[in-house]
């Protein structure tokens, strides 16, 4: 009997698993998915999800059905600490601070089944479907088939059935207690030894606490609690049952529903609290450990709490796994297209595990300082009698600092052959770098700006028009129409060029299809093509301003003539805010998965294509370029 074939194995139906698959059936992919689980998760888990991937999930068109569920949203965190009566509150800080040029200031709080539910949905209208209670029984990498050289060996859970199959890649999103990592001997290195027990509850309560509705941090001599909003008038307590700091403690140590209960009456005095029902409850440890290595061949993969683990409490969890998922996935897309050299998925690893070290080194700090003894009642009591103001303890400016990591838009990636710096091998004197000619920072999200779209006059979110679609965005700040007409035409002339970065994959656009309705691929799935003038809308006359393969993303061309409060005295404040001359713009690559690359001076000659030519050529391992254009 013959073999099924799939492009990608996925082990593991989390948030990381499911992320990778939504992305990849949505690109056409043949996927298998399975998870040990009979069905998707019902109470407990995740909760947090973070501004940036709140940014991600509404570039995918998912935002508006995690909303459906009427989420808690966390603008605001309180503190409290120790006082004379028990515990008093310190003050108040923004969960996303203004400093943060985020569309969505905010946490959103729900449980993880009902994340799980919007990427299955979506998954299963791609025609994926996650097969359950299945699990991983073996797997190799030998090469057999040379398409699709990994074989992957599954079972049903309860032993009654087991199939092979053989996949261009596998992948495990299996959680901390990963098979995948273990039969490749790939071992974890913890930062610290496990230093804390927490207990942790969701249900619904009565009291006279008056936070009860934002997310807080208390200490009190009794012992740390967290409080986090949640959806359904619920909310979820993570309360410290152990530390390492006590003479007895046990890492091991656990603790009943009523004991975890007892804690936090204990801690909340001189406030009340009961409950009408507990959803769900846990105990664990808390260790912050992280995979050696994320794969060792670059087909075998694994990716969120299978390569990294940490305290819940920074709310960090699912929404590293989700951009574990996506770096990976366009990566894959990008390879498999022909796009890019295999040499690119080796990027995953590097980049990815960086922001797992910063991670944990964030989080092995917040987790100490929030475990960590304050000053006792009586201590606080004779320290502020004489004083409002006062000093902030190290937990809160630590909290403070953080809020950039914590809200996702601190991820930064460091300079590779995706991601320009000093030593790319594209060097060309029209790329700029940060502080020098713009304020974009490559391997970093693209400033959120707000322009308007010429066709329709809709005001709209620049960053958002081109969805997760596994295309690089390619926006053309054009400044001020009347400036840089010849620099639009000689860069429109020179990307006609055949060895272009634009020419090269248009063998790729699906040739013989009507795609007068395509308005962000019309001519490959490579790159999307955005312009932005410095100009009102009703100036602008896409057809007479802007040569013709620009004027094709005609859904794409925008006026740069919305007000921005954070360049005040900008006439062109989008592009303002990138640091680009409003008058004579400049070229941002934006990676598929939101992330800057490069960014180009936009001048009159050949200068533009050929920056980015040599750019798209270290990408793609293309010769680009050289080449002269004919009109």
């Amino acid at each position: 009997m013959a073999t099924d074939k799939y492009d990608v194995v996925i082990v593991g139906a989390g948030p990381v698993g499911l992320m990778l698959s939504t992305c990849l059936a949505r690109w056409g992919y043949k996927i298998k998915h399975i998870d040990n689980r009979s069905e998707p998760t019902a109470t407990g888990r995740a909760d947090g999800i973070q501004p940036r991937s709140l940014d991600l999930l509404r570039n995918m068109g998912l935002k508006r059905k995690i909303m459906e569920y009427e989420p808690a949203k966390v603008y605001e965190v309180a503190f409290w600490d120790p006082s004379a009566q028990g515990i008093h509150r310190t003050g108040t800080w923004a969960s996303c601070p203004k400093f943060i040029d985020a569309r969505h200031p905010f946490t959103t709080l729900l449980h993880q089944g009902m994340i799980e539910r919007v990427f299955i949905e979506d998954m299963e209208k791609h025609g994926t479907h996650v097969q359950r209670p299945w699990t991983i029984t073996g797997f190799k990498n030998d090469g057999a088939d040379p398409v699709y050289p990994v074989e992957v060996k599954l079972a049903h859970v309860d032993g009654t059935l087991s199939e092979t199959v053989r996949a261009k890649y596998l992948f495990s999103g299996e959680g901390a207690r990963s098979f995948v990592r273990d039969q490749l001997k790939i071992g974890i290195k913890y930062k610290d030894p496990i230093s804390n027990v927490w207990g942790v509850m969701d249900g619904v309560v009565r009291t006279n606490f008056p936070d009860i509705k934002m997310k807080c941090t208390i200490h009190s001599d009794a012992g740390s609690i967290m409080v986090i909003p949640r959806e359904n008038n619920m909310v979820r307590l993570y309360i410290q049952i152990a530390s390492s700091s006590e003479p007895d403690f046990n890492p091991r140590k656990t603790a009943t529903a009523e004991d975890v209960q007892q804690k936090a009456k204990d801690i909340l005095k001189p406030y009340t609290i009961s409950w009408d029902r507990v959803e769900w409850f846990s105990v664990y440890p808390i260790g912050q450990g992280i995979a050696e290595r994320y794969t060792l061949d670059e087909r075998v993969f694994m990716g969120g709490d299978a390569c990294h683990t940490h305290s819940p409490k920074a709310g960090q969890g699912m929404n590293t796994a989700f951009l574990d998922a996506v770096n990976l996935a366009w990566k894959i897309h990008h390879v498999e297209s022909g796009f890019a050299p295999r040499s690119l998925l080796s990027t995953y690893e590097s980049e990815r595990k960086l922001i797992a070290e910063n991670l944990l080194d964030f989080d092995a700090r917040y987790a100490k300082l929030f475990s960590a003894r304050l000053p006792s009642a009586g201590e606080v009591a004779g320290a502020s009698t004489s004083s409002t103001d006062a000093e902030e303890n190290e937990f809160i400016k630590t909290f403070k600092a953080s809020c950039e990591f914590t809200s996702g838009y601190g991820v930064a990636y460091n300079p590779n052959t995706i991601n320009w710096g000093p030593s790319h091998p594209a060097q060309h004197p029209l790329i700029l770098s940060y502080e020098k000619g713009t304020t974009l920072r490559t391997g970093r999200t693209l400033i959120p700006a707000t322009v308007t779209r010429v066709v329709d006059a809709n005001v709209v979110h620049l960053e958002q028009e081109i969805p997760l679609n596994g295309s690089y965005r390619v926006y053309i700040f054009a400044g001020n129409p009347s400036t840089t007409h010849t620099a639009l035409r000689d860069l429109a002339m020179h990307m006609a060029t055949p060895s272009s970065f634009f020419a090269t994959f248009l063998k790729y656009a699906d040739t013989g299809v009507d795609r007068y309705h395509e308005k962000h691929n019309p001519h490959t799935g490579f790159l999307s093509l955005c312009t932005v003038f410095n100009a009102p809308r009703s100036a602008i006359e896409i057809d007479d301003m802007l040569p013709d393969v620009f004027a094709r993303y005609r859904d794409h061309v925008y006026a740069d003539d919305v007000w921005d409060q954070r360049v005040p005295d900008a006439k062109a404040a989008a592009h303002a805010k990138m640091g680009l001359d409003e008058e004579k713009g400049g070229v941002v690559v934006v990676r598929p998965d939101g992330y800057v690359g490069v960014v180009v001076r936009l001048e009159e000659g050949p200068g533009t294509c050929e920056a980015l030519d040599m750019y798209f050529g270290a990408v793609t391992g293309r010769k680009m370029g050289g080449e002269r254009a004919a009109l």
